[in-house]
């Protein structure tokens, strides 16, 4: 294809500057045509055919003067810095229309193929106006993605020719993983865990440090009531003491082939992605010290220790864009690599396929060495279709074969478990909609035992 006729083929597909004829000119020729092929069937001149569609062609080219020049519009794009995954965000184009006409127009906006793409728009703009048209898009996957162009097509009132002009309007917008879940535990600790009550795992008795006095609720202890504040308000009041500040919690993430696994709305990745974030804000809102570490076959990003909820943005940051990698992940590389950078004492929330990590015979030997040093805990999604083939019911020899396959794997893991956990390695695996809630339940369940 020559340089020209991929010009034209980019013109027609709305990725080009030019002028180009509308359904309305066409159809008005295809009723001419038929007219002049009757009128010729009469005797008409050929010659009087050709003029005739010389002029209409002529006198339709003066409806390009009562649309605006490219020049006279302007157009900006607003749209967010940050998108979080799988939620929708308004973008807004403002287009100045200073002339003197009006036209209608279609525009299309040059988003990623993995954004929801609402196009083309239509719509009307008035003479010496600007107007801000805004349509919704939702970002599938995370990334640093550019958004250059910006492809507009108008046409005047009579709509026998459309322009059509390519804007440049260069912008990066990052998307993160979805932060819902970590913004529901900051707004409301309560309402996301049930922070307060006999819901909660208990502390044990006289150990912490004094945090306030708030009503007694069921389940409290009884030798926690602060009788002195309860005789003065006439209501039962108790005091709350919590865990030391200031603890060290490293976040172990695997982008190994296996978190790769595809769940009822994302991957594993993104759930583990967006639990470890929910725990790091409750660390992080506790003053505890966070530590970020993702790995695949080699270290992807580790993110130093520190605490303080500005921390909380440079975790993101640092781990927004990380993907899934089509290779097993190397257990016992990272675990040396930890071994080498985290001194002091720390809990080790890994987030990972238990099924795969039961096979890493090589990891066990470094876990044994890092036990007498840090606390390790690691979370799993757990395998909805392989729970749902155990419980099924045998109706007939196929169905029966399967379920007693998936009883053996279900077996296998956990013999597995129960091996590992002698050696003081703590595992367990949650629903995917309740991993976060999962996490760090057990993140506040070690820090009110005061494991560390």
């Amino acid at each position: 294809m020559t340089k020209l006729l991929k010009s034209l083929w980019a013109r027609f597909l709305f990725q080009d500057r030019g002028i180009l004829p509308t359904k309305k000119l066409l159809i008005v020729y295809v009723i001419l045509t038929a007219a002049l092929g009757i009128a010729t069937a009469g005797n008409l001149s050929w010659w009087y055919v050709f003029t005739i569609n010389i002029i209409v062609f002529l006198v339709s080219l003066g409806d390009l003067f009562f649309s605006p020049k490219k020049s006279q519009l302007s157009f900006k794009r607003t749209l967010s810095d940050e998108m979080e995954r799988g939620l929708p965000y308004s973008l807004t184009i403002e287009v100045s229309n200073p002339s003197a006409y009006s036209f209608s127009y279609r525009l299309i906006d040059s988003l990623p193929q993995s954004f929801s793409r609402p196009f083309p728009i239509k719509g009307t703009i008035p003479k010496d106006s600007a107007v801000k048209i805004m349509y919704e898009t939702t970002a599938a996957e995370r990334g640093k993605y550019k958004i250059n162009k910006l492809y507009f097509r108008y046409r005047s009132l009579l709509g026998l020719w459309e322009k059509q002009t390519t804007v440049e309007l260069p912008q990066e917008v990052k998307v993160i993983p979805d932060l819902t879940e970590t913004k529901q535990y900051l707004e409301n600790a309560q309402a996301f865990l049930l922070y307060e009550g006999w819901k909660i795992r208990k502390q044990l008795s006289g150990v912490g440090e004094f945090a306030k006095i708030r009503n007694y609720v069921v389940g409290d202890d009884p030798r926690k009531i602060n009788w002195r504040q309860t005789a003065k308000l006439r209501e039962v009041m108790t005091n709350e003491y919590e865990p030391e500040h200031g603890k060290y919690i490293t976040i172990l993430l695997d982008c190994g082939r296996m978190m790769g696994a595809e769940l009822k709305k994302a991957n594993r990745l993104e759930k583990a992605l967006e639990a470890a974030l929910t725990v790091a804000a409750a660390a992080l809102q506790k003053g505890d010290y966070v530590s970020v570490l993702a790995f695949s076959k080699e270290i992807k990003v580790f993110v130093p220790p520190a605490k303080g909820m500005a921390h909380l943005q440079t975790i993101l940051q640092a781990i927004y864009n990380v993907k899934v990698d089509a290779a097993e992940s190397n257990y016992a590389a990272v675990l040396q690599y930890l071994e080498m950078v985290q001194k002091k004492r720390s809990l080790l929330l890994l987030f990972s396929d238990v099924r795969t990590f039961l096979h890493e015979e090589s990891a066990l030997i470094y876990l044994k060495r890092l036990r007498s040093r840090h606390l390790f805990f690691m979370i799993g999604i757990e395998d909805q279709t392989l729970v749902k083939r155990t419980k099924a019911e045998p109706t007939d020899v196929q169905t029966a074969m399967i379920k007693s396959i998936a009883q053996q794997q279900m077996m296998f893991k956990k013999r597995e478990k129960n091996k590992w956990e002698k050696q003081g390695l703590q595992m367990i695996e949650a629903p995917e909609e309740k991993l976060a809630v999962t996490a760090v339940s057990q993140y506040i369940d070690i820090m009110n035992q005061n494991l560390l």
